[in-house]
């Protein structure tokens, strides 16, 4: 298998199994305060084009610095494999009713909760317990990050592998090996 197929199965399988080492990276932003922000999200859709779609509370300071500036950068990484990805693309934020609708449906009633708290995520509280949920709201949007670079790195003997892959047009990404 060469290897953009690699990193292409393991992008489209993680979304598929809770123990993917790729179900969950770190999200980085610069808003603009120019300060990189780093959080961990949870893959939930990656496509054919490599789009890659995560949930989160429309009131959350990544989709603040989201809007300031879009372009964002995922890293992942899966040790068994010792491969790195780093995904630099731009971030697109889905609110509209018809899709979250139907998200809002399917998703498990624990899972919910995250996206009807009464105050905004990163607002100070009293104590752990003082968290306020509401019942007839939500705040759920989706992020699809449109990826127009990926770096793979695989860590092995007797060399490691570092490919840069930047997509030119849809479906069509052209590579250029990198001194680890």
């Amino acid at each position: 298998m060469d290897h953009f197929e690699e990193l292409k199965e393991e992008l489209l399988a993680a979304p598929l199994n809770n123990g993917h080492p790729f179900r969950t990276g770190t999200l980085g932003t610069v808003g603009l305060d120019m300060m990189a922000r780093l959080r961990t999200i949870v893959l939930r859709k990656a496509d054919p084009d490599l789009n890659l779609t995560f949930y989160t509370d429309f009131r959350s300071k990544k989709i603040i610095h989201i809007k300031e500036n879009p372009k964002v950068s995922l890293l992942l990484y899966h040790p068994a494999k010792k491969l790195q990805l780093k995904v630099e693309g731009l971030a697109v934020i889905k609110k509209d009713t018809a899709s979250l609708t139907e998200l809002w449906q399917n998703m498990k009633d624990h899972n919910k909760r995250d996206y009807t708290t009464a105050l905004a995520p990163g607002s100070e509280i009293s104590g752990e317990d003082s968290v306020e949920y509401l019942d007839s709201e939500n705040f759920l949007c989706m992020v699809i990050l449109e990826p127009f670079k990926i770096e793979y790195l695989k860590l092995g003997s007797p060399h490691h592998t570092r490919i840069r892959f930047s997509k030119k047009k849809a479906g069509h990404w052209v590579s250029d090996f990198l001194v680890p």
